[in-house]
């Protein structure tokens, strides 16, 4: 897969940009500050619904503009696919496939699949267990489309959930017939919670097993490092004791319904929702300890930019690549690191890659080259 014509209308620092690409490696030079990222944002939100730097569309549009608009010609195994996107802050966005309204825009996943190393990944690492949540979910996504319904069902019905239970902490301690339908109702909506959190907790446990021999090998290659340095991943769940078992969503629907019967009494008190996928863990560790806390800032690079090429890796089986984007990364990592890097990502369909020192960037990675200078994209040569 890769991508063969981007155009962007009112995106970030763009009023009009059509870019030619092809497969290969293409390198965006310039000074920061200058617009490159914005292309490879534009790119990721395309594949994604969603940026890797903002958690609102609002700053993804033009100041001045009311809409922004984002396209992209894809090619790969199942031919050429056009994707348009407008967004509209404040009101729903619109989304075309080959020019074919879509009903929700999470329809359009799957058309492009990217994978975005960016100095923010980082944060997978040393960042909150919702850094490494979100990372599971879109990959998740990236493997199955499907999971975007699951995953939205499921914090519908959170958000559903923690409100009741906010209202009966504001209501103090309730008696006789008012306790008894505040009962019955938590009652509804565990059972919902817990039909809408078994098939996301069932997906994430299996794309934490199939993802960990990607990951042992990615850091080992990455790094440099001994043996005895291995990564390690592991998926905690806030509802049961042993993440192991995930074969059967019947049993996992039984486990978190059990859950959450056994914290009500804190929930009510705290008017907030103790268990389920949004309060579990993945669990990163280097050298057999937690990489939280423990891993050196090189370590923690290694472990970071070991995540994205499992991912990569993972989901380029049986399937064709995913289009590859690296986002100011050379500048974040010492020559050895470089050198391995680009060694790993250098035989990707296609890579995209940020920098503002070219000279930062291996020379195994050499391709077509576009200097980004005040939103202007120009060929070098």
């Amino acid at each position: 897969m890769h991508l063969t014509r981007l155009a962007l209308t009112d995106f970030r620092s763009y009023p009009e940009l059509s870019l030619e690409l092809g497969p290969g490696v293409t390198t965006f030079s310039g000074p920061n500050g200058e617009g490159k990222t914005n292309l490879v944002e534009a790119i990721g939100y395309l594949a994604t619904l969603g940026s890797h730097r903002v958690a609102t569309d609002a700053p993804l549009v033009r100041r001045g503009a009311e809409r922004a608009v984002l396209r992209a010609a894809v090619t790969g195994a199942q031919g050429s696919t056009l994707i348009e996107i407008e967004l509209n802050p404040g009101r729903a966005n619109r989304v075309r496939l080959n020019r074919a309204p879509m009903p929700r825009p999470r329809d359009v996943l799957g058309a492009l699949r990217t994978v975005l190393f960016a100095p923010e990944d980082l944060a997978l690492v040393k960042g909150d267990p919702g850094e490494r949540r979100r990372f599971l979910d879109e990959l998740l996504t990236a493997t199955a489309p499907r999971y975007a319904g699951v995953r939205a069902d499921y914090e519908r019905v959170l958000k559903q959930r923690t409100a009741l239970l906010k209202s009966a902490g504001s209501k103090g301690n309730l008696r006789g017939a008012a306790r008894e339908a505040m009962t019955s109702t938590l009652d509804a909506w565990d059972a919902q919670l817990a039909r809408a959190g078994a098939p996301l907790l069932a997906g994430r446990m299996r794309l934490v097993a199939a993802l960990r021999p990607h990951l042992t090998a990615a850091y080992e290659a990455v790094s440099g490092g001994p043996p005895g340095e291995a990564s390690g991943m592991n998926y905690r769940s806030s509802a049961l004791e042993n993440s192991d078992e995930f074969d059967e969503i019947g049993a996992l629907e039984t486990a978190l319904l059990k859950a959450l019967s056994g914290v009500r009494t804190s929930e009510l008190d705290r008017g907030v929702c103790l268990v389920g996928p949004h309060r579990d863990e993945l669990e990163l560790a280097v050298g057999g300890l937690p990489a939280r806390g423990y891993a050196s800032h090189g370590e923690s690079w290694s472990l970071a930019l070991a995540l994205r090429l499992a991912s990569f890796a993972l989901l380029r089986e049986g399937r064709e690549d995913p289009v590859l984007i690296l986002d100011d990364v050379f500048a974040e990592l010492d020559t050895g690191r470089r050198d391995r890097l680009a060694g790993l990502v250098a035989g990707a369909e296609q890579v995209l890659i940020t920098a503002a020192v070219p000279a930062d960037i291996p020379a195994v990675l050499a391709g077509a080259r576009f200097t980004v200078r005040a939103g202007v994209v120009a060929g070098d040569g």
